[in-house]
């Protein structure tokens, strides 16, 4: 029996990804980088060179519970986790848990964001099979760290202490503090230091250190989840986990558990990872022609612009001039131009155009 499984969050609704991304179809369905493939295809495909598809758990909204099952046909009904409503991480990791717990006690859970861009995949799979031995032997929650390669303010930080000896592994080290996102000047001093590293929200954990872990620090959602233990994989199961998440309050796991926790460990690697979580981390890693410029769509002209990254749908034309460090997405009967710099406004221009021209625009 492998007893290694794989939890995908999928619940997002990729707001800062907007116009291309919207509650109705967000960024995790899309297919961001060109690839053909979803960035939730690409996640299943990546793991699934480790973990039985039989092993896999995808957590979502339930608004998005046919999505999931027309882009990853080769799950069954059962492996789609529906959320009726969003409560953060620490819910969805707990009620995935609790779901492998009542069936296998005795399992090792890795769990990731359906939305991560990793380019050296081999890297990747390797630090994940080394962070599984390690769980496997050790009362210890995991999680990967990343070299930072600039100093960035999108992502949160670890900060590592010492390096702990583990089958000769010269990455492992015990978590001295998570840190939220910086400003541009801390996060140079961060770079500086050497001893932060980007928090990739990617987690490996045994089934007795997490439920130990909820148990000890989120005694309230492990005392509602664990009540479903003979009905998780029955037909009770959708009713007891609507009534569960009605009661059950929203934090992240973060913040519930590795925050709090004296037994968290990081793995340090560097296989070019990116969350994906706003333009500016796409034009990091996406190919850029001569003037700096990051384009998607057939039919864009350029002229004195550089710096930007451009996504128009193929069928329209658009043609750009002067422009330097913008971003200029659109999607369907949406139009947005923003300065690169100040991307992280688009949360707040969500906001307005819920306000001002309705939901279907968002």
């Amino acid at each position: 029996m492998n007893n290694n499984y794989c939890i995908i969050m999928a619940g997002g609704i990729g707001s800062r990804f907007w116009p291309l991304s919207r509650k109705i179809k967000p960024k995790q369905f899309l297919d961001i980088t060109g690839t053909g493939k979803t960035l939730i295809q690409q996640t299943f495909q990546r793991f699934s060179k480790i973990i039985p598809t039989e092993n896999f758990l995808v957590v979502t909204s339930i608004n998005y519970k046919d999505l999931v099952k027309e882009q990853l046909p080769e799950l069954t009904e059962e492996q789609i986790l529906p959320e009726p409503l969003r409560r953060n991480t620490a819910p969805c990791a707990a009620y995935a848990a609790y779901k492998i717990k009542s069936k296998n006690p005795n399992a090792n859970l890795i769990i990731a964001p359906s939305d991560h861009l990793i380019l050296k995949e081999e890297e990747f799979i390797r630090q994940i099979e080394k962070g599984i031995e390690f769980v496997k032997s050790k009362n210890a929650l995991l999680t990967l760290g990343i070299k930072p390669c600039r100093p960035e303010t999108g992502y949160g930080y670890i900060q590592v202490k010492r390096r702990e000896e583990f089958n000769k592994l010269d990455n492992l080290y015990k978590v001295k503090t998570f840190v939220e996102k910086p400003d541009i000047e801390m996060a140079k001093v961060f770079i500086e230091s050497g001893e932060f590293f980007w928090n990739s929200g990617i987690f490996i954990w045994s089934m007795s250190s997490i439920i130990s872990a909820f148990e000890t620090h989120l005694a309230d959602i492990a005392s509602l989840f664990s009540r479903g233990l003979k009905l998780y994989n029955t037909e009770d199961e959708i009713h007891f986990i609507n009534k569960t998440y009605s009661e059950c309050r929203g934090i992240s796991i973060d913040y519930g558990i590795m925050e709090k926790a004296k037994n968290v460990y990081v793995l340090t690697a560097d296989f070019d990872w990116s969350d994906l979580g706003t333009w500016g981390a796409l034009y990091e890693h996406e190919d850029k022609d001569t003037e700096g410029n990051v384009i998607k769509g057939d039919n864009v002209l350029m002229y004195n612009a550089q710096n930007c990254i451009v996504n128009i749908s193929d069928e329209k034309v658009a043609v750009l001039q002067g422009l330097d460090g913008y971003i200029v997405a659109e999607s369907n009967d949406t139009l947005m131009i923003c300065k690169r710099e100040d991307e992280q406004q688009i949360k707040q221009f969500v906001t307005d155009v819920r306000i001002k021209k309705g939901d279907s625009l968002v």
